[in-house]
């Protein structure tokens, strides 16, 4: 579990730098390059910042179960309440995808990104649904658990 959680803070610390310095950054070189599209800069920069904020939701929760495993108290409401956070995370930055993917879809001249932003949006919906079974998985583990504990 050790080289998990030292690459979770090696993630989540490239994620501030990015989140801080490089997104904002680049969009701002972007709307000096390219002034057409300069009215994006801010709408661009925020989209971007909330995925990264996203991401790190489920790395501090993904952190959390760690430490709940690690003491054996994975089969617990608290589990479910960290496995929520992820799922909720995911819903989120899967809306503001679709958003996206429906702006971008709606203004392309080009089917290229809309096509990839499409393979983006069901790919995070499976992610997603991979969760909401993950999570209905450890609610049966947690109540079998409890029914055995009980038993003995």
């Amino acid at each position: 579990m050790a080289p998990l959680r030292v690459f979770l803070v090696v993630l989540f610390g490239i994620l501030v730098m990015l989140q801080t310095f490089s997104l904002p950054g680049q969009f701002a070189h972007m709307a000096e390059e390219s002034p057409d599209f300069a009215y994006l800069r801010w709408p661009a920069t925020a989209v971007a910042v909330f995925w990264v904020l996203c991401v790190q939701v489920v790395i501090v929760a993904t952190w959390k179960l760690l430490t709940l495993v690690k003491h054996d108290r994975i089969f617990s409401d608290v589990a479910l309440r960290w496995v929520d956070a992820i799922v909720w995370a995911i819903t989120a930055a899967w809306a503001v995808l679709v958003g996206v993917f429906l702006y971008v879809g709606f203004n392309a001249g080009d089917p290229g990104l809309p096509l990839l932003l499409f393979l983006m949006v069901v790919g995070v919906a499976a992610l997603g649904l991979l969760m909401v079974v993950m999570r209905a998985l450890l609610r049966q583990a947690t109540t079998l658990r409890t029914d055995m504990e009980a038993v003995i």
